[in-house]
């Protein structure tokens, strides 16, 4: 009776409601806001654009819009016609925006045909702890089942058993190839700036490609258009500011942020030389220059600089610069054009040797991508995208005039990449939804340079009398001219994903997708160092390619204030680089003489329980996982690495537990902690040892079959609004915040020495943070 009263009184004939939903004050757009037909009982989405639309037969309906901590909003609507309708909403928070993970702060999403991803948006920082005075993406992200840092001074993060560069980090769709400052205790990210993102672990959708372990996307906030603002924090490590307004009366926006850090300050007042700290610049514009067509300019600039004494000087960090297009042909396609260029850098400075390093990647891309609905059943994403890639693996100059350095060039590096992707949403039946999508993916390693020829192609050799692995002898050079094919590969990339909603309640979700990396960080160590050498694939290094396998089980308790989700996946990795022992990576013109290609897996079961509503909110996240590597030997002759037998990788963490919670106790004070325990880092220790000389000489064992202590600290935060019912003007809040709450000494390394006055010896733990408390006071007007 609903429907026929719905569409009494019109024809048959079908109309489209198209519009765009925003935050009613800043006017800025909002992705993935829900449109619900209340008749119909049917829905869509916003895209990255806040645009939606939804095409139905003629009839009165009631229009219910709502988004993440937003008040939802009813309206009624005579369709008789296509339709433009745009909506504001109304705020449901008066707190400062900040980024907090809201994956599930309402129910979980049962019918969508989406998992192993975590979604974050700007939102309310009281409802998520705080720690050095302000959230943390990375360290939000941290908090998520399947995700692990590398440990104490490590950089990055690890997704479901993986290296930290098989990570996609994408700001505004450019690639950053390091997110973290100051040995991962800071990310890269200026939470002020940040709009949304989302971490896709598995069921990644086949727009992404170039990595095999996850995608992280964020994008940047595009400004307010009601006038200008600033908003930022000034603690006692580091502070912030960002500042946005509008261009041309609305019709465009701007913002530009900065952060720093400045601890270091207080080294010098104490007469200590040494010094760390970081800074980045945050930056967008965009202009609309009618309903159809949007420009948008985006960059970022970040830098770690690291002395120590007159002695060394080390600068690291990424560049970003994109330019983009946004066109609407009609309410069912949309297209984006876009341009970036991304540079990461590494320079380093020894002067009492007289050394100076700097090596770095840079790379152009150009993109256009589509969406296109089809139906309100079926929609479609797709479009193609080209990367050029400029390699330096290292330039040694002498930094002063009577150093005995000789200056030399490694050999620079050149590729090109190119994809083509289809990726298809359908709902099948009102139970049953499917996404699916292939990609397809080229490179070409390109010269010009001088590539080394081996006996056989190997450029390892195997002693079978000593049973170890040497370098190959080149027996001579190749020379390819610029844009010359090196080695070039292609690879179909499908993905799927299946959700089956058992009730309103529970669902069952299924995914695979395969995944090829062409690029490859050749390190040995979890922190960024002058070793970090990114290298394409070539004669003798191959791609990686990546097959997961995911199931999970999804389900709401008790009218939506519980939820869980728990997953099992399944990876499998070939052609991942393994290094030969005693492998020499410093200033490795030849890095194809030190590296053996292997094979890896990783398989686990995450849980993660919520609760969602009420004073007290937070979640339980436990990951149970392995993760290992195989390099067999070529030929029966041969040992392979650690005897050709499986062994943990570096990211091995069999238990990883988080325990995440907020107090709300009164609109003036909330209350935050944090607990993380995970398994200590593999790690090899010498077994035995030998004399040489007088002087005692370790014997290692297999690899990796030691671990560092168990990991675990505990981080508090407390807030203070003086005035949480103030609406304009300024606005501020005190955090007081302190990590690592009982000061536990996590092992960063454990290293092996002989006691110079006993002869004994001994085993040096090296801590890197202890207890730091801290104050910060956040503020926006």
């Amino acid at each position: 009776m609903a429907l026929f009263s719905a569409i009494s009184g019109y024809s048959q004939e079908n109309f489209t409601l198209s519009g765009t939903i925003a935050d009613g004050g800043s006017k800025e757009t909002l992705i993935g806001a829900s449109v619900y037909i209340k008749e119909l009982e049917t829905s869509v989405s916003t895209n990255a654009s806040g645009q939606y639309s939804i095409t139905l037969p003629a009839g009165t309906y009631t229009v219910v819009v709502s988004y993440v901590s937003f008040k939802t909003t009813e309206e009624k609507v005579v369709l008789n016609k296509n339709i433009k309708k745009n909506f504001g909403l109304a705020s449901d928070s008066a707190e400062l925006d900040e980024v907090v993970i809201t994956q599930n702060t309402k129910k979980v999403n049962i019918k969508s045909p989406e998992m192993s991803v975590n979604h974050l948006t700007a939102t309310d920082i009281k409802k998520m702890p705080v720690v050095m005075g302000e959230v943390d993406i990375i360290k939000s992200l941290l908090t998520l089942p399947g995700v692990t840092n590398g440990g104490e001074g490590a950089s990055g993060f690890n997704v479901r058993g993986g290296a930290a560069d098989q990570n996609l980090i994408l700001l505004d769709d450019a690639t950053l190839f390091n997110s973290s400052h100051l040995f991962g205790f800071f990310s890269v990210f200026n939470s002020d700036a940040i709009k949304d993102l989302n971490l896709y672990k598995g069921g990644i959708p086949a727009r992404y490609g170039g990595r095999v372990a996850s995608v992280l996307d964020i994008n940047q906030r595009e400004g307010k258009t009601d006038g200008f603002h600033a908003v930022g924090g000034i603690g006692l490590i580091s502070s912030r500011l960002v500042v946005e307004g509008p261009i041309d009366k609305g019709k465009g926006s701007f913002l530009v942020g900065g952060r720093t850090s400045y601890a270091h300050l207080f080294l010098k007042l104490a007469n200590n030389d040494n010094s760390a700290y970081f800074y980045d610049l945050n930056m967008r514009g965009t202009y609309n220059f009618n309903d159809k067509n949007k420009i948008y300019v985006s960059g970022y600039l970040g830098r770690d600089v690291i002395k120590i004494s007159d002695n060394f000087n080390n600068i690291y960090g990424n560049t970003v610069l994109n330019f983009g297009w946004n066109h609407k042909y009609s309410d069912d396609i949309t297209a984006t054009l876009a341009t970036m260029y991304t540079d990461y850098l590494y320079g380093m400075e020894i002067n009492f040797v007289g050394f100076k390093w700097d090596s770095g990647i840079t790379n152009y891309t150009l993109k256009y991508d589509f969406k296109h609905k089809i139906s309100d059943k079926l929609k479609l994403t797709y479009g193609v995208s080209g990367i050029r890639y400029n390699f330096n693996p290292g330039t040694i100059t002498p930094s002063t005039a009577d150093s005995s350095i000789n200056a030399e060039q490694l050999d620079k590096k050149y590729a090109y990449e190119a994809a083509v992707y289809l990726d298809a949403t359908q709902e099948l039946t009102d139970k049953l939804n499917v996404s699916y999508g292939l990609r397809y993916s080229y490179f070409n390693r390109v010269g010009s340079q001088d590539v080394n020829l081996y006996t056989n192609n190997q450029a390892v050799t195997f002693d079978d009398q000593l049973k170890i692995y040497e370098k190959g002898v080149p027996i001579g050079t190749k020379h390819y001219s610029a844009n010359e094919s090196i080695a070039h590969f292609g690879n179909f990339e499908p993905r799927a994903t299946v959700a089956y909603q058992l009730n309103d309640d529970q669902s069952i979700k299924a995914s695979y997708n395969r995944m090829a990396q062409y690029l490859h960080l050749i390190s040995n160590t979890a922190s960024a160092t002058p070793l970090d050498v990114w290298a394409p694939s070539d004669n003798y290094i191959k791609p990686q390619i990546l097959d997961q396998f995911a199931l999970g089980y999804f389900r709401n308790f008790s009218d939506d204030k519980y939820s869980i989700e728990t997953e099992v996946f399944y990876k499998k990795l070939k052609n991942r680089v393994d290094y030969i022992d005693g492998a020499d990576l410093i200033a490795n013109n030849a890095i194809e003489q030190v590296v053996l290609a292997g094979k890896a897996r990783a398989y686990g079961l995450e849980l993660l329980v919520r609760k969602n509503t009420g004073k007290l909110t937070g979640w339980i996240a436990y990951t149970l996982s392995r993760a290992e590597q195989k390099t067999p030997g070529r030929t029966p002759n041969e040992t392979g690495i650690n005897n050709g037998e499986w062994y943990h990788t570096g990211y091995d963490k069999l238990h990883n537990l988080s325990v995440t919670g907020t107090y709300q106790r009164s609109k003036k004070w909330s209350y935050g902690a944090i607990f993380a325990l995970q398994s200590g880092q593999p790690v090899t220790y010498p077994n035995s040892q030998y004399q040489y000389g007088g002087i005692n000489v370790p014997n290692y064992g297999n690899r990796n079959e030691n671990r560092l202590p168990i990991y675990h600290h505990l981080d508090v935060s407390a807030t203070y609004t003086p005035k949480p019912d103030k609406k304009q003007g300024w606005q501020g809040e005190w955090v007081f915040s302190i990590y690592n709450l009982y000061n536990r000494q996590n092992a960063a390394s454990i290293s092996f020495r002989q006691n110079e006055d006993t002869g004994n010896n001994e085993a040096v733990r090296l801590s890197i943070f202890g207890i730091i408390p801290s104050v910060t006071y956040n503020f926006k007007f």
